[in-house]
């Protein structure tokens, strides 16, 4: 099995996250990462043994009490292998160490099972409003 190393605001290129979006059949916007970084309390890195990313999640937060759980992306040769529940933790962990009180995720809900199961969030009550396209 393969060791994986993770990190807490470990440098991330633009160019990686790139790559690890394209990994599972994603389309990437060249600039993203670079653009939102600075908003990020911090993000959690898998990488293999060579260095490759192949696991991320972003934390943004308000500052203060609320942080948000985004983008969470596992490699597509290498998910099933409890990666993205490692960077969830890590998250969880940082978060809370930030001082934060709430840390928010949304999320498909095929991705139910891993947020509620593996990761130990808990269902709410909230309210969404689509900003773009049709519904809006």
């Amino acid at each position: 099995m393969t060791d994986f190393s993770y990190r807490w605001r470990d440098p991330v290129t633009d160019d990686e996250m790139s790559d690890l979006v394209r990994s599972h059949g994603g389309q990437p916007e060249p600039g993203w990462w670079n653009g939102i970084r600075r908003f990020s309390l911090g993000w959690v890195t898998a990488r293999d043994t060579a260095g490759t990313l192949v696991g991320f999640v972003n934390v943004a937060w308000d500052g203060g009490d609320h942080a948000f759980l985004l983008d969470t992306k596992t490699r597509g040769t290498h998910q099933r292998r409890g990666i993205a529940t490692a960077v969830v933790r890590l998250a969880v962990t940082h978060a809370r160490a930030a001082g934060c009180e709430w840390l928010h995720v949304d999320f498909v809900p095929g991705l139910r099972s891993f947020y509620f199961d593996a990761c130990g969030f808990r269902p709410t009550e909230a309210g969404l409003i689509r900003l773009t396209g049709s519904g809006s």
